[in-house]
C-alpha cells in the first residue's frame, strides 16, 4: 500500500529516487504511464495487470474509449529500479508531466503519482478548497 506525499530530486538523467517505504510493495516490475491529471502513475504489475484488463476490454467504436486506451497504452513503459532505489523516468514522459528537477512522489494506495511540484500545490488547493463538496458526491461510495 502506497500512503504519503514525499519531494525528491531528479538527477541530471532523469532519475527519480522511490521513497524507501514504497520500494517493497512496488516490486520489480514496474509500468509508468500518463496520469489523467497531468502528472505520471507509476503501477506495480500486479496492480497494472487488472487495470489494463479493463481498459482493453472498452469498446473499440466508442471513440472516447479509444483515446483513454491510446492514452494510458501509447506513452505507458516498463521501468526497472536499480541498485539505489531510483527509476529512469521517460524524457517524452517527463515533458508530459513538467517534471524537470524536482517531483513530488504521492502514495495513492494501490499506486503512486509523479508531480511537478508547482501543479501539486495547485492540485492541493483544490482539494482544500472543495474537499468537503467532494466528499459529499462521493458519499454514497465510502
Amino acid at each position: 500500500m502506497f500512503l504519503g506525499r514525499y519531494s525528491h530530486n531528479v538527477d541530471a538523467k532523469g532519475r527519480l529516487a522511490i521513497p524507501a517505504r514504497f520500494r517493497d510493495a512496488l516490486g520489480t516490475e514496474i509500468v509508468i504511464t500518463r496520469g489523467i491529471d497531468r502528472c505520471l502513475s507509476l503501477y506495480p504489475m500486479e496492480t497494472w495487470t487488472p487495470l489494463a484488463e479493463k481498459v482493453s476490454s472498452l469498446s473499440i467504436s466508442d471513440p472516447d474509449a479509444r483515446n483513454f486506451r491510446r492514452m494510458v497504452f501509447a506513452e505507458a513503459a516498463y521501468l526497472e529500479v536499480d541498485r539505489q532505489g531510483r527509476i529512469l523516468l521517460p524524457s517524452d514522459l517527463r515533458e508530459y508531466a513538467l517534471v524537470d528537477r524536482e517531483a513530488v512522489v504521492v502514495g495513492v494506495h494501490s499506486y503512486i503519482e509523479i508531480w511537478n511540484p508547482d501543479r501539486w500545490r495547485t492540485q492541493s488547493q483544490v482539494m482544500d478548497e472543495e474537499g468537503s463538496s467532494i466528499a459529499e458526491r462521493l458519499a454514497e461510495f465510502i
